[in-house]
């Protein structure tokens, strides 16, 4: 096989269409245009963004002046609360890894946030990337009473 050798599959390439040659190619006088009207006309049409007699969309959305920007550089964290980490034995060492294979957070990877919410009842080894205030008094609490 060589670069000459090389064509398209068939139907890949479709021939451009010739308008306003003539009436027997199809696309003849008027060129598929219609007769008269503004979208006949060269350079015609209606101008960008134009929803023909509606009112815009970007007229219809309310102002977002104001309102700030979004961060790039935001971190979305997983959310763990106290009350499912109950389901571990006592001196487990909670990870994002072990919490990925127990299906308390969707993707291995993301930072992990263990939030206040619940009591916890057995003594637990936390290791994930941030924990709350209230989370890091009861789990300290916890550990205190075990």
């Amino acid at each position: 096989m060589r670069l000459n050798d090389l064509k398209p599959n068939i139907g890949a390439k479709k021939d451009r269409k010739r308008v306003g040659r003539g009436i027997s190619a199809g696309q003849g006088k008027t060129s598929g245009r219609g007769t008269k009207g503004q979208g006949s006309r060269t350079g015609g049409g209606p101008r960008l963004y134009s929803q023909g007699g509606n009112l815009p969309l970007f007229r219809r959305l309310p102002f977002m002046r104001g309102q700030g920007f979004t961060p790039i550089n935001r971190v979305e964290y997983e959310e763990i609360n106290l009350l499912q980490l109950n389901r571990f034995t006592a001196g487990t060492e909670i990870t994002p890894e072990l919490l990925f294979e127990a299906g308390f957070i969707r993707k291995n990877g993301t930072p992990v946030v263990i939030l206040g919410d619940g009591e916890i009842t057995v003594a637990l080894k936390v290791r994930v990337h941030r924990v709350s205030k209230t989370a890091k008094t009861k789990i300290e609490a916890g550990r205190r009473q075990c």
